[in-house]
């Protein structure tokens, strides 16, 4: 890391996405955008885990209802959330993955290219591994051809 961005950090306070972007592309993924993005990535590893417990919870409670009606609204809102909770799993493979990009310093830049994703969309997507020009490619041939 370069000394000028550590003292711009240590002047200005904790790293925000606004200073993120205001960086000069001869910083990019320096070592404190690794590390606020690794906080990012990690702030939604535990958020998601915790709706995990929390949708446990809640299927565990068991609310006797006698009207057929209630009980079918009952079911579809734990359908709702069980799916809700499946495609959070899905992403915490994905958060997962991307915390050993960073361990490994790959993260940041696009897995087809090798060009940089860019902080704008990392901030966006912090699980992304595709450039934006790379992921517009994959989605036009998946449109073309199908998965």
């Amino acid at each position: 890391m370069s000394g000028e961005v550590e003292m711009a950090q240590d002047r200005k306070g904790a790293m925000t996405e606004e200073k993120l972007l205001k960086m000069p592309t001869k910083d990019y993924m320096n070592d404190v955008q690794l590390a606020f993005f690794k906080q990012k990535l990690l702030d939604m590893q535990a958020e998601l885990l915790q709706n995990a417990d929390d949708t446990t919870e809640h299927l565990r409670e068991n609310e006797v209802v006698p009207d057929p009606a209630d009980r079918a609204t009952i079911e579809e809102e734990h359908a709702l959330e069980l799916r809700t909770r499946d495609r959070e799993r899905k992403l915490l493979k994905k958060i997962g993955q991307a915390i050993e990009r960073i361990d490994s310093g790959d993260y940041g830049w696009c897995e087809e290219t090798g060009e940089p994703i860019g902080v704008g969309r990392l901030l966006a997507r912090p699980t992304a591994t595709l450039s934006l020009e790379a992921q517009e490619r994959r989605e036009k041939v998946q449109k073309m051809y199908g998965d």
